[in-house]
């Protein structure tokens, strides 16, 4: 009985092992290319700017739902593509998670200009959270230990991504 148990728990490990994301998935971000749920034509061509975002956060108590963003990809994570961050207008970013960790993108994304149609919000993000993220980002340790303070921040949920450009 015992053999049969130990061969079970090793088939399930190897099993889930191979299954198991290592990095980024592959890809060239082209123009066209979707990630996660399609993106329309119609959200596309509806898609606002971050600024006119953060006037309807302001505006909306803070949380704007189903909502297409159009912005330049600045960072992906590194370790397996499951976040990124988007420059604003005013050359601010914007934290970008995938929803329900359901996707990943390629790190070719980096310089890309996108459209995301998701949520967002506007968040108080602790300083845990921006130090673990500082680290995916592979940030200076100089960097990770100036962050002291928590900090309000959009942060946007993407249910899909479209590179536009």
């Amino acid at each position: 009985m015992k053999f049969k148990v130990l061969l079970f728990a090793a088939v399930l490990a190897g099993s889930s092992s191979a299954f198991a994301q290592s990095g980024p998935p592959e890809g060239k971000a082209l123009v066209g290319d979707t990630y996660g749920s399609q993106v329309t034509s119609s959200a596309e061509s509806k898609a606002i700017t971050v600024d006119k975002l953060n006037k309807q956060l302001k505006k909306d108590n803070k949380k704007v739902e189903n909502v297409s963003i159009k912005g330049k990809v600045t960072d992906v994570c590194d370790k397996k593509g499951c976040w990124l961050t988007i420059q604003t207008e005013d050359n601010s970013k914007f934290f970008v998670k995938m929803k329900d960790y359901a996707f990943f993108v390629p790190t070719a994304l980096k310089g890309k200009n996108v459209v995301l149609d998701g949520n967002a919000e506007r968040k108080v993000i602790s300083v845990n959270e921006q130090k673990h993220y500082a680290e995916d980002a592979k940030q200076p340790q100089s960097e990770i230990d100036a962050i002291t303070q928590p900090k309000e921040e959009i942060r946007f949920v993407a249910n899909g991504i479209k590179v536009v450009k």
